[in-house]
């Protein structure tokens, strides 16, 4: 396996969501601990989570210390975080590609989504003039 098929949560594999979700799951946190910990809601945390939302750099730098990792970790995967799944076990290749292209469902689907969003923007728009 190359260095970058093995880089489990550098920019072109994982988000920053990815690298909250798994330092969290890492640090033995569940949604609901992280949030009482930094003093926000549940929701939000997923929002980070989920990719919806990205933490004020007050809380970013609270995270980074509670999770035990780099806040240059989480935005960006290099720097201090965790290690990789499989670097005491070589994973399966099947593994990887499922999880390259589950990445790239969401991504497709998020920009798809936007896309959504922008349209019916535009239609709401055009149905205001043509009523007036």
């Amino acid at each position: 396996m190359t260095e970058t098929e093995n880089d489990w949560f550098g920019p072109e594999a994982a988000t920053f969501g990815d690298r909250v979700t798994a330092a969290r799951e890492a640090a033995g946190m569940t949604q609901a601990q992280l949030s009482k910990r930094l003093g926000v809601k549940k929701t939000t945390v997923r929002g980070w989570e989920e990719d919806l939302s990205e933490p004020r750099a007050n809380k970013l730098s609270m995270l980074s210390g509670l999770l035990n990792v780099s806040i240059m970790w989480l935005l960006t995967g290099e720097g201090e975080g965790m290690e990789t799944p499989g670097s005491d076990a070589e994973l399966a290749g099947d593994l990887v590609s499922v999880m390259t292209e589950l990445r790239a469902i969401r991504e497709e689907m998020r920009a798809g989504a936007e896309r959504l969003a922008r349209l019916e923007k535009k239609l709401r728009v055009m149905l205001e003039q043509e009523q007036a």
